[in-house]
């Protein structure tokens, strides 16, 4: 059994949070106490952000400032992180506790000294006015977070595509939070990699399997779906479409000519993606939007400002809603632009945020 962190008990205090053992949570995931959801039921996030930090530890160390003041300035209800990049807590060898970051007295003095640093960093305003939910590898590798403004306490959060399982998957790729009129999913979507192997081709194909049967799944909400999900699905969505197409990797060409070309670009990927979308009854909300290709401001990522991929850039981090939520969408953007890498906050993933209309009678499609 897993056990569930809540490191900001109260904000402005550094004080260590305590982590409730898995009697106090029931095999359904995280319940959250009623009587919290009763005083704001009829009150629901409406504004949201996700972001790929790659490495939120490096992030609170050198660039947390500017990524604060963007949180300040924006003010979003929920926060969603991809690669967190920090530890589970447990001893090496030991069952690992994937809510709970590593600073147990057997961590290193390095993995002490991170955890306090993380720590700060979301006591400082304006995170101390946000809950926090982990999901975190065995490594520092993956790994997601949710921060929900302590106003819009979810009904539940749980770990996993399989709603009913208590477990996280491995990595820490999913938080879905469950609010009172929608499902909030965040995830870190595996790389396709180069090569027909497990932990490439295979283990992406099984992700974007198991991501069909989750949204397939009947519920009596609507999805939000956000996060890294590592596709771009038009050509539109990719800087330099030919570029991405013939990329290859020392010189490896797939034998199946649907895997060719940059992870995240293949058109096996895009396929499975829009069939994704197809059969899930779900909308790219920034698409929604913008019809256009925007080089300056229409793209999440961002090769490296130094060699080949400089100036090359894909749209990998999405919002991804039901389509009974369309009309609801007031913006989806992209917070960082240009080749520089400005708006990125030290990460090659620049934020990208949506905000919603709040519900009313008739917003739901007929």
């Amino acid at each position: 059994m897993k056990r569930f962190f809540k490191p900001i008990e109260k904000e402005g205090s550094a004080k260590k949070a305590a982590v409730s053992s898995s009697k106090e949570q029931d095999d359904d995931n995280t319940q959250i106490p009623e009587e919290e959801n009763t005083k704001t039921k009829k009150r629901e996030p409406l504004k949201f952000v996700t972001w790929n930090a790659n490495s939120l530890l490096l992030r609170a160390k050198s660039d947390w400032p500017q990524f604060s003041k963007f949180v300040s300035d924006l003010d979003p209800d929920v926060i969603a992180i991809q690669e967190v990049r920090m530890p589970a807590a447990g001893s090496k060898g030991a069952p690992k506790n994937s809510g709970d970051i590593k600073d147990d007295t057997s961590s290193s003095r390095e993995e002490k000294r991170a955890s306090i640093i993380l720590m700060h960093a979301l006591l400082s305003p304006p995170f101390g006015s946000y809950q926090v939910w982990w999901s975190l590898a065995d490594s520092k590798y993956a790994g997601t977070a949710l921060l929900v403004k302590k106003c819009f306490q979810p009904k539940k959060v749980s770990f996993s595509l399989d709603r009913k399982a208590s477990k996280h998957e491995p990595d820490g790729r999913v938080v879905l939070a469950e609010f009172e009129t929608f499902d909030l999913l965040n995830t870190y979507a595996p790389n396709n990699g180069w090569k027909e192997e497990e932990n490439s081709f295979q283990r992406r194909r099984k992700w974007d399997k198991r991501i069909m049967e989750f949204v397939l799944q009947s519920s009596s909400k609507p999805l939000i779906w956000c996060g890294d999900l590592n596709v771009s699905h038009e050509e539109i969505d990719v800087s330099h479409p030919e570029f991405f197409s013939a990329a290859k990797l020392n010189g490896y060409v797939p034998p199946n000519k649907e895997d060719c070309g940059q992870p995240g670009f293949t058109l096996a990927e895009r396929k499975r993606f829009g069939a994704i979308l197809k059969e899930g009854k779900l909308i790219d909300a920034y698409r929604f939007l913008h019809k256009e290709k925007d080089m300056d401001h229409g793209f999440s990522w961002s090769g490296h400002p130094i060699g080949k991929y400089r100036g090359k850039r894909m749209r990998i981090d999405y919002f991804i809603v039901a389509e009974e939520l369309k009309n609801r969408i007031v913006r989806c953007e992209m917070h960082g632009h240009g080749i520089e890498l400005e708006g990125f906050y030290g990460s090659d993933h620049c934020p990208v945020s949506l905000e919603l209309l709040p519900a009313t009678p008739d917003s739901k499609e007929s």
